[in-house]
């Protein structure tokens, strides 16, 4: 539903163009329109003004990356337009691909202004059910994999743009061969249901392999299965990785109750690592959120048009360590490693 005021500029433009015809024309019209101060960027503001907009906020599951993602986009977008004129329709899709579906449903039968799509079920559900309100993802790690998009080159070029939640994988590979260059055997403990998940571990073992290191994928198909995939894993491998996997990041007290004292793990975001983790290479989902409800506000504002946006990607990254497991594990961790306060 879109509730906007009736701007009054077309009927000036109207009576500007017939004075012209009187006197003299474009020049006069083009005088009077710079006397008044009215510009093309200034007539988008002016009618920005006093709009209402309701954007609908399907999020996957709750887990702390996701939460931080969504509040920083909400706080971008009312610091930006005020809290009076945008109204959040926020829904929690409990993990559950088919309910994103349904609250997709939802917001194209209530005409919403724009959907965030966070995490990438999500913003696969978004694809699907609308090509016409603009999208924007975020906690997506490469939209060329989720939107099915071959030699993706950063632009969707349709309703669709956001921000990625990547951090360099080379980099992650390259942890765990400072963090334990003994190791022999690592394990790739992820979703086989998060396209993105298949495709941060496949990246990941290219990289570990041609250090040296034995990789085998251990793939849980939800939460059920994951207490005997995870245990698998954990009896089999000197160290575990585990991307940026929504299914891991809500059930991270089962992964350390496995793991805790006996195999570290390495993980893709803050969140897991915090939950059972030794070590990651960790963004901020709070700033990657803002990033995203600026995004929101150009286009809101119509400063900037979706299909022309290209996907932002986070600023800087930084490696952090959870110290309660490092020190159950007895893992001395290097200086330039920052501590993870819980």
């Amino acid at each position: 539903m879109k509730k906007r005021i009736v701007s009054l500029i077309t009927a000036g433009c109207m009576v500007l163009a017939l004075a012209g015809c009187t006197s003299g024309g474009t020049q006069e019209s083009s005088s009077a329109a710079s006397a008044s101060g009215t510009t093309e960027s200034q007539s988008s503001e002016t009618a920005a003004e006093g709009a209402k907009y309701t954007i609908g906020i399907c999020q996957l599951v709750q887990h702390d990356a996701l939460d931080a993602a969504t509040q920083g986009f909400k706080d971008a977008i009312v610091e930006a337009l005020g809290e009076d004129a945008v109204t959040f329709d926020e829904q929690n899709a409990q993990n559950d691909t088919n309910t994103c579906a349904t609250i997709i449903t939802g917001f194209v039968a209530s005409d919403v202004d724009l959907i965030l799509a966070n995490a990438t079920p999500a913003l696969q559900a978004a694809q699907a059910g609308t090509d016409t309100i603009p999208v924007l993802g975020t906690s997506v790690t490469e939209y060329g994999v989720a939107l099915g998009i071959d030699d993706f080159d950063g632009l969707v070029g349709t309703n669709i743009s956001g921000t990625s939640d990547l951090a360099p994988l080379d980099e992650q590979a390259a942890m765990i061969q400072e963090l334990f260059p003994d190791a022999k055997t690592v394990g790739l403990l992820y979703c086989s249901a998060e396209a993105n998940s298949q495709y941060q571990v496949d990246t990941v073992k290219a990289d570990l392999e041609a250090m040296g290191y034995t990789c085998e994928y251990y793939a849980f198909s939800d939460s059920n299965d994951l207490s005997t995939v995870c245990q698998s894993a954990a009896d089999a491998s000197d160290v575990i990785y585990v991307p940026t996997d929504n299914t891991a990041a809500n059930n991270t007290e089962l992964i350390n109750n496995i793991c805790y004292g006996k195999v570290p793990v390495v993980a893709g975001e803050e969140g897991i690592c915090a939950g059972c983790g030794v070590a990651t290479l960790s963004i901020s989902y709070y700033d990657l959120g803002v990033a995203t409800g600026k995004m929101a506000v150009k286009i809101l504002t119509g400063e900037s048009k979706v299909e022309e946006m290209p996907i932002e990607y986070a600023p800087q990254f930084t490696k952090k360590y959870n110290p309660a497991n490092a020190e159950a594990l007895g893992i001395t961790i290097p200086d330039d490693y920052v501590a993870i306060e819980k």
